[in-house]
């Protein structure tokens, strides 16, 4: 074992003691010998069981049996999701086939960040992970399950399921991914297309006929963003079946492996197999696991927020000081979109997560001996699923990349270091990633323009303003402002900027997300503006300096004169009201800053001591 990997768990174990320790306590309280609907009365068994057909009522009312819960994120709007219209009837025959039964025990909200992109319901984004943890409890507080199938992808909807199922930590728990849609028109030319009508040389009709050829289908959008950096880590901590991620949607090999998730459920249940709760089979080392995975793929930045609000449900504390100590040490080993031109059919066709996982055992940086839904042992995740005469099962899996320009190698990593890094200084902490950044955009000390949104950037863009060295302030985006959406529109008139040989970077409390690429954008500065952050006075035309190499980011103004100035409160009215946005006040009033998890959970954090 790598130490600083081994020394990183070490120090989560040790902060995490008190709570992890309550938190496994809880567990076994809620845990019953049988089936948990046992615990319910007639009328209440009565209610439960109602709409099931006659056989699958004598199954439920003799007592012995499983009763599988899927809570779903199906919706036909998101392309990732739509594919789920499918998967309860094809999950509740093949348990049926084994003696046990399942429902649909709810469904969560699941929109989509690609269409609310600048929008007004963007502002909801962040704040759904919470809602969708919420519904995953309503959905399974009828008490009738013994498992649970979680169906979800997308950006927020598999970490709001994951703390929800961890809520009820006592029930085994597995995630069923729908897969990535095909490949559309390259990243490259759909990033060409972009930039050029952000300058006017492409049309509007043009641009929409790009998009709509990129995404184009059933599945998830194919760009190594958060919904696929989800999948990633999902399989890191043993949550889902091994390298099956990113098969193609709608396909034979993607509804066998569906087949296959229900049945792997079963042996996990009490009566079944060996009984394994999610919230025991998951521990502090199977969270450092998806921080390394994240490092080493380049993954989305929204999961140094997210897996600290995943972690803090299971009664693990993660800050982002282990994410820097994790990134430091682990050698970036994948080019997928935006930090290269391939897309995750091209990570799969290389290999996928089979090669990701050998080499990172192979180098020390994984711990092995975890617990995951196929047994225990992360060697169990370097395997391929297919189907050999018409059967389906699991082959043994490729440990060397077949592209390596798309997956490499310990010996010979795209960098030496993960794909993200922490920076310190006076205005606070913030992360920027790095996988994608040119030697050039390693450094950068210029003066500040100062921003309170995105679209004041682009409108000075188009004004001709930003025809210069700057780094743009872009604040009153975090989590209590504004719910902290990302921001997606500064790219394409900043990436221009750096392409007409401008030093260009963004510092803001806001998010940037898994598409955020070659613009340096030092992002979740914590504390944020709205919170009293240091961002909050900085003024057009102060010096600022981004250094990634040395982790730092500083506001090149004396502490004395910023002491002299005045804290900015700006009208934030706008932003409460509005495309549902006045139901969420009360997230918004109590939401824990971005190092925290940018959540309203304290689940076991009170009783820390």
């Amino acid at each position: 074992m790598h130490e600083v990997i081994r020394n990183v768990t070490d120090r989560i174990i040790e902060r995490s003691a008190p709570t992890r320790a309550l938190y496994l306590e809880r567990i076994r309280a809620a845990s019953v010998h049988g089936v948990n609907r046992q615990r319910l009365g007639c009328s209440n068994l009565a209610h439960a069981m109602a709409p099931m057909n006659e056989r699958e009522k004598n199954a439920l009312s003799h007592m012995t049996q499983p009763n599988i819960g899927i809570v779903t994120a199906y919706n036909d709007m998101l392309s990732a999701h739509e594919p789920y219209k499918l998967y309860p009837a094809l999950i509740k025959r093949t348990l049926m086939d084994l003696g046990a039964t399942a429902q649909v025990a709810g469904g969560v909200p699941a929109m989509c960040d690609g269409v609310t992109q600048s929008q007004p319901g963007m502002e909801l984004s962040l704040f759904s992970r919470d809602n969708i943890a919420m519904g995953t409890a309503i959905a399974l507080s009828h008490n009738v399950y013994d498992g649970a199938l979680y169906l979800g992808i997308c950006d927020k909807i598999v970490p709001g399921l994951l703390i929800g199922a961890l809520a009820f930590g006592h029930l085994p728990a597995l995630f069923v991914p729908a897969g990535p849609m095909p490949s559309g028109i390259s990243n490259a030319e759909k990033a060409k297309i972009r930039q050029g009508y952000a300058i006017g040389a492409v049309s509007e009709d043009a641009l929409l006929k790009a998009e709509a050829a990129s995404y184009h289908s059933s599945g998830t959008c194919t760009f190594y963003g958060t919904a696929n950096s989800n999948q990633m880590l999902l399989e890191m901590m043993g949550l889902q079946l091994p390298n099956g991620s990113f098969v193609n949607t709608n396909t034979p090999l993607r509804e066998a492996l569906t087949q296959e998730a229900a049945r792997t459920l079963l042996t996990l249940i009490e009566g079944r197999g060996e009984y394994k709760p999610i919230g025991g089979l998951i521990d502090e080392r199977s969270f450092v696991n998806a921080i390394v995975g994240l490092m080493a793929t380049g993954g989305s930045t929204n999961h140094t927020i997210h897996l600290i609000a995943m972690a803090k449900a299971a009664g693990i504390w993660l800050n982002w000081d282990d994410f820097d100590a994790v990134s430091k040490v682990t050698p970036l080993l994948c080019r997928m979109y935006p930090n290269g031109q391939a897309d995750v059919n091209h990570f799969r066709d290389a290999g996928g997560m089979s090669v990701v996982i050998s080499q990172l055992l192979e180098g020390g940086l994984v711990h092995s001996d975890v617990e995951t839904v196929v047994g225990r042992g992360l060697e169990r995740y370097i395997v391929e699923p297919s189907i050999s005469n018409g059967a389906f099962g699991f082959m043994s899996g490729a440990r060397l990349s077949r592209d390596t320009g798309v997956i490499s190698s310990l010996a010979e990593p795209f960098s030496d270091e993960g794909g993200l890094k922490l920076l310190c200084g006076n205005l606070g902490r913030s992360i920027i990633k790095t996988s994608a950044l040119k030697p050039a955009g390693y450094m950068i000390e210029a003066d500040a323009i100062v921003f309170e949104s995105q679209e004041e950037l682009q409108s000075a863009f188009k004004r001709g303003e930003l025809e210069r060295d700057f780094i743009a302030v872009v604040r009153f985006q975090g989590p209590k402002a504004n719910g902290m959406p990302e921001l997606h529109g500064l790219m394409p008139p900043l990436g221009l900027l750096q392409d007409r040989g401008f030093h260009v970077a963004v510092v803001t409390d806001g998010r940037m997300s898994g598409a955020s690429g070659k613009v340096p954008s030092a992002i979740h500065l914590t504390p944020e503006a709205a919170k009293g952050g240091i961002l909050a006075k900085v003024m057009n035309g102060d010096r600022m300096r981004l250094d990634v190499e040395n982790g730092t980011l500083e506001l090149l103004v004396s502490a004395e004169e910023l002491e002299s100035r005045t804290m900015l409160h700006p009208d934030l009215s706008g932003n409460r009201h509005g495309f549902g946005r006045e139901l969420f006040s009360t997230i918004r009033a109590s939401v824990s800053s971005a190092e925290e998890g940018g959540s309203i959970f304290d689940t076991v954090g009170k009783e820390r001591g």
